[in-house]
Order: C-alpha cells, then structure tokens, then sequence
C-alpha cells in the first residue's frame, strides 16, 4: 500500500511534508535560503508544460511558533512565496499552473499576521506618497516615485490577503488545511499532519546547539587587512543554489563595512575570518531579502553597528524589520547608530566619502558610490545592486504626468548616473523586469567592471567580454595597507583593556608576534600547560568546557589564556579556531612581569571575578568585551528571598533577575507556567515594548539571586536579542 503522507528532512529543524493525492506539498519552517536548500536537493526542479517551463515546489508553508530560535530567524517566508508565485506560476495569468490555487500559509494568528505584513513590505515597500514625503522627500518627488513603483506594481498594490490563503492554528485545535488534510497544534511548535487514516508529527524547535544551516559551503580565506578595497562575499542572486546574493565588504583604514547584509552573513564572515564584533557598519541598499535577511545577525554584537542609508531607504528597512518581528519601527534605532546619508552629495566618514544614487526598482533603493583622495586624486568604487534595465526603463517613459511610468528626463539622468566613470563597479546583470542588463554598460568608461546578481556562474561569451567576475573571496586592493592595521588594533585593544597604561608600556607587547592559525586548530588545549596568552584580534574563537561540551564564541578584542597563567592553574577550557584567526602571542613570562611591573594585579583580579559571575549565565556567553562585562559586573544588585515570597513588584524600577541558587516559578494569572532555575533568568518581558501581559513571580524555595538594571543592558544588542528571543517562549 501507497503511503499517503511524507515526511522528508530537508535541512536541520526544517520538512517538507507530502501529500501527492492532493497536490499538497507543505514545508514546515521557513529560514533564510529555504529555497536554495530544497532546489539542491531536488524538490524544487524545472519543468515543462504546454511549452511553458516552470518550476515545482512547495505550495504551503508552516510558520514556526517561536520566530527567533538561537540568534537565527525561524520564518523568512518572502523568496518561497516568490516562488510559489512566479516561478511556480501560480498568479501569471495564462499560465498552465496558475489553477485558481493560492499559496498556503500556516501558523498562529501572530506569525501569520506577521509574515503578511512582512511580505507586503518586501514587494512594495513603503506604499503612498504620504510614506515616502515622511522620509523627506518633496511632494513633486514623491509622486514621481510612486508613478515608477506602480508601473513596476502594473498600476496596483495588492494586499497580501490577496496572493494567498492563511490556515490559523489554534492550541489543542484541528485547522483544515485542503481537501480532507488538517493540522493539530499539540504544543508550542509541535504539529500533528493529518490525511484520512494517517498522521505524522512536526516538531520545529532547533536543539540547544543547533543553528539553521547554509546550503552552501564556502571554504576559508585569510583576508589581509588593507586602507582601501573591496572583498567579494557574494555575486549571486536569491536564487543561486551555489553562491551567496549580492554583496561586498569593505575596508577602509582597517575598518570593515558590510553592503547589504543578505542571508546567512554569519556563515559568509566566518569563511572570510571576520568576527561581528569586528564589523563597523552597514551600507544598506534595499530590502529585498536577498540583501536584508542576514540583518538581524548584526544584532548579536555587543555594541550598536552603525547604518548608513538614505532616510528613503531606512524607513523601508524600519518597516519591514518591524513587521517581521512585532516590534514598533522605532525599536530600529535601539538596534543600530543610526548616520542617514543624502542622496546626490559626498557624505563623509572619517574621511571615507559615500554619494547615495537613487535606483528605479519596485521598492526603494539607493546605489553606493564610495570615494577617498589617494596620490593624485581620488580612488573610487561603485556598488550598484538592484538597477534596472535601460530597456525596462525606457519602456516605462511617459510623458503624462499622471500616467504610471517615468519622465524621460528621469531615465536620461539614470543612465548617465549608471554609466559614470570610476576605478571599479560592481553592477547587477540579473535581466527580467526588475534587474540590470550587462549589455548597457558596453560603452562604461570604468577601469573595471564586475558582474554580479545573476542565478549562475556561467556567464555567456558577451558579458564576458564586458565585465569581468570574481569569485568569493576575491579582494581587489585600491589603495594597500601600509600601516600595519593589526598593531594599530592591538593598541587600541590593550587600552580598552588597561585604560590606565601609559603607552610607552604598550609597545612592550605590541613588539610581540602575530600569529595566524587555521581554521578547526587549537591554540589552547584543556588540562595541558600554557606557554603564551593570546590577544583575539581577527576571526572567530570557540571556548569549549569537555565535561558539559558547552561553548561559547570569544570575539575580537578578547584574552585568552590570561586567567590561568596569572593564577597559576591549568586551563579548563580548549579554545578554537572557526575560521582563520590572527592573534598576538604574548609569551607568559612577559605577561606576567607586564602585569607586576604596572600594578595592573587588581584590573586582572576584577576581570578573574566578572569572568567567573557572568560565565555561570548563558545571557552573557557570547561576543561581550570586557569593558561590557565590566559595565554590567558593576551593576549586579544580589538580592535574597525566602519560600513563597513575590519577587517583582509592581512598584519596582525594572530589573532583570539572574538565578544563582534556588527556583522560581512564573505565574500568568492563575495558571503556573515554567519554573526557573539556577544560572537562567526572568523579567525579561518588563523590557518589552509590546508585553503580553503580566507575570507573577514565587520563590518556590530560598532563592539568592543578581538583579541587573534595565538601563544597564538595554544599549546591548546581542542581551536584546536573546531577551527578545527567550519572551516569544514564554
């Protein structure tokens, strides 16, 4: 007998669930870059009908209850609903697999609402003139705008009510899905699928050490630190199954820029041996996913990433990021430093210059032109993601004013801006209706061209012969370093470090080596005799305890080594390479006579006791300075209570709570939820704009716990985010 059901792993906490009698092909989870992980494993594949080539694939999606699930989003649902759509067929009129069917979404109220909001302002983005005049541009200008987006929209927004059908999934409740299949909610995130007489169960809550994984892998490079260049993190499109989408890093003066952070930018930074902690800022173009999704991974630093885009630009980011995750938009500016950039005008930055260019594109969009004067003049590098084509766009000139489409003098001053001369562009070469054609630029004047945004590789015998490619990695240097960027951030590091030292005694270390160790190495071994501290200056770094197998990243900036050399006592952690690390090897005689020699026993004394108190607490185990450490190890409050005493008061400022022995129990009106235990935490919904509700809290036995002032924490992206991510569990 035929089994009605599939239930097949796609990737780590993501299924595709099958029911071939009728046509009902369910994935269950959504991450950033589902869609490549499903087409190179072969359940989405190209077909032909009628003369009409198509793609297969899913045609429903189940949401995750919990949206953040360790650091990564759990529903990034915009690229597979594109899918479904376009490459599907399912709304082109004419088309053999548009059949009056809609794309499925499944899930709570909240997450369903909350995908379709997200949705919406990932195709439209900001969606009335009104919108788009509170960003500041001018009336005339704004309706300008909006006559090009509704030419690309053809003449309408629709609602996303409108594209596809939502199932609601309430607890203990059996929702139809279509034609005879339901859906149970059994607890959070657990799901039972049913067909007639057969059923299978869905859980999608990730393992503790678990993490939604790349559908690529992209190697390790050792990337040289330069004053100005470009490195290549990615040429491809949302649909390329092999490359990531299109984006750059750059360097300037040994600082690193992200443009655009697309999806699993974790994943690319630590190919290229770069931290978080390490990046400075964001230029961002546009939120398309394909250049947006990696944006919440910027939130897990320990300090505010700066963001620079046009007003235009952030309030569509704002927006989207807001309905993604439940939030006011105005949370976005607690998440990043904010630096709005005009358009059309050299903005400075620290002597680094960026001239933002408005692009024609269904949402809005900002190109990049970065500058800085070097010998006799300036070297320069444009980053153009998301253009148009100029067929597309002269095909969208009118001259009525109130016509959907485009002024000619609009397209002529955009193609001049397009075709402007500079050392190097990186364009998009994607084609179709929305993205750029190489054969426009035959003409460009630039000393080098790079081809980028496109679905393959492969790039035909005329493109090749107008710009060039580069594959991931690849650096073009525009101005070398020679500076030595490294000693520079070993000083800048130790005095983060020793605020008090004078820098004469700096240069005693500064002198020491720089190591490189490759990536999967160990520089510190568990139990064995350490010969040299380390100062953690590029890459990632893994501490890993062997008895519990727990870890956590050490970021940029940290020491390691220090403790156990300066108490004369064995490590009892390893430490790891992830990716290539460049560290400073300080040889543990010198340190310790550095340490005696500038009285520095008691700086050390209060690192070893923040160490040990926050170590115990999973809320501070990654990428956290020492000068956060230390700013929070100040504020720690310990408080104790006895059997059945309430521990937050309604009159009480607000506080987060961190367990040291004892239990708690939380309580929502007369129901007893979760009990709390040592070295976890509570209170972490009082620091939530939207609350859902108050708790109570009782000390099931004595309980000594840390209180830790809100305002102490709230500026601490990566302590927000963790927050934010353990309230939607509650």
């Amino acid at each position: 007998m035929l089994q009605k059901i599939e239930k097949i792993l796609i990737t780590d906490g993501i299924y595709l669930i099958s029911i071939p009698k009728i046509d009902l092909q369910i994935l269950c989870g959504s991450p950033a870059d589902i869609v490549k992980h499903l087409a190179q494993k072969g359940f989405i594949i190209s077909i032909e009908k009628n003369g009409v080539a198509y793609q297969t694939g899913p045609n429903a999606i189940l949401l995750s209850d919990i949206n953040v699930q360790n650091g990564s989003i759990s529903n990034l649902c915009e690229f597979p609903i594109l899918q479904m759509l376009y490459k599907q067929g399912m709304l082109i009129p004419n088309h053999p697999n548009n059949n009056g069917t809609k794309p499925i979404l499944i899930g709570s109220k909240q997450q369903v609402e909350s995908q379709i909001q997200y949705i919406y302002r990932g195709n439209y983005g900001l969606v009335s003139e009104e919108e788009i005049q509170e960003t500041g541009i001018s009336k005339d200008k704004a309706k300008e705008m909006m006559r090009m987006k509704l030419k690309f929209a053809f003449g309408q927004i629709k609602d996303t009510h409108e594209l596809i059908q939502s199932v609601i999934v309430e607890d203990n409740k059996t929702a139809k899905i279509k034609d005879g299949a339901t859906i149970k909610r059994e607890a959070l995130n657990e799901f039972t699928i049913s067909y007639k007489d057969e059923s299978v169960k869905i859980n999608l809550t990730l393992k503790e050490n678990q993490t939604y994984s790349s559908p690529y892998n992209l190697g390790f490079y050792d990337i040289h630190r330069e004053y100005f260049a470009i490195i290549h993190s990615g040429q491809g499109d949302g649909w390329d199954i092999h490359r990531p989408s299109m984006s750059s890093i750059l360097m300037y003066q040994g600082k690193i820029y992200l443009i655009d952070a697309g999806p699993n930018i974790q994943n690319i930074l630590q190919s290229l041996g770069i931290g978080l902690n390490e990046i400075c800022g964001i230029f961002h173009t546009h939120t398309h996913d394909d250049h947006f999704a990696g944006i919440t991974s910027l939130l897990q630093t320990d300090h505010n990433i700066k963001y620079y885009a046009t007003p235009l630009v952030r309030a569509t980011v704002a927006k989207k990021l807001s309905a993604l995750l439940g939030i006011d938009e105005e949370q976005f500016e607690n998440y990043f430093d904010v630096h709005d950039l005009e358009f059309d005008k050299w903005n400075d930055i620290e002597g680094l210059e960026v001239k933002p260019i408005f692009s024609p594109h269904p949402i809005e969009t900002n190109l990049f032109i970065f500058r800085t004067i070097w010998n006799e003049g300036y070297q320069t590098y444009a980053h153009f993601a998301d253009i148009a084509s100029f067929s597309v766009l002269e095909d969208m000139v009118t001259e009525d004013k109130n016509a959907f489409g485009i002024s000619k003098e609009f397209f002529e001053q955009t193609k001049k801006e397009y075709l402007q001369k500079v050392l190097l562009k990186k364009i998009d070469i994607g084609g179709g209706m929305i993205h750029g054609d190489a054969k426009d630029f035959v003409k460009d004047e630039s000393s080098k061209i790079v081809l980028a945004h496109t679905s393959s590789s492969k790039l035909t015998q005329t493109q090749k012969s107008i710009g060039s490619g580069a594959p991931f990695g690849a650096v073009d240097i525009l101005i070398p370093d020679r500076q030595d960027v490294l000693r520079r951030n070993v000083y800048y590091h130790l005095m983060s470090h020793f605020p008090s030292l004078l820098k004469d005694q700096t240069k005693i270390l500064m002198n020491c080596e720089i190591k490189t160790f490759n990536p999967e190495s160990i520089l510190l071994r568990e139990y064995k005799p350490n010969d040299a501290v380390y100062l953690i200056l590029t890459g990632n770094v893994e501490m890993i305890e062997f008895e519990t197998s727990e870890s956590k990243m050490i970021p940029a900036g940290a020491f390691i080594g220090d403790i156990n050399v300066l108490l004369n006592i064995p490590l009892h952690k390893t430490y790891r390479a992830i990716s290539y690390v460049k560290a400073l090897e300080i040889p543990t005689k010198l340190f310790t006579s550095f340490i005696e020699k500038n009285n520095l026993h008691e700086v050390i004394g209060e690192r070893i006791t923040k160490f040990e108190i926050l170590n115990d607490f999973k809320l501070f185990s990654d990428f956290l300075s020492f000068p956060i450490q230390n700013k929070i190890a100040k504020s720690l409050q310990f408080c104790h209570y006895e059997q059945g005493d309430k521990i937050i008061k309604e009159d009480d400022e607000v506080f987060l709570y961190l367990i040291i022995t004892g239990t708690v129990q939380r309580i929502k009106g007369d129901t007893k939820l979760d009990i709390i235990k040592r070295n976890d935490f509570f209170g972490e919904e009082q620091m939530m704009p939207n609350k859902k509700g108050s708790f109570q809290y009782i000390a099931i036995q004595p309980v000594t716990l840390y209180k830790v002032p809100h305002a102490t924490i709230e500026h601490i992206p990566i302590i927000s985010w963790k927050l934010f991510e353990a309230y939607q569990k509650i």
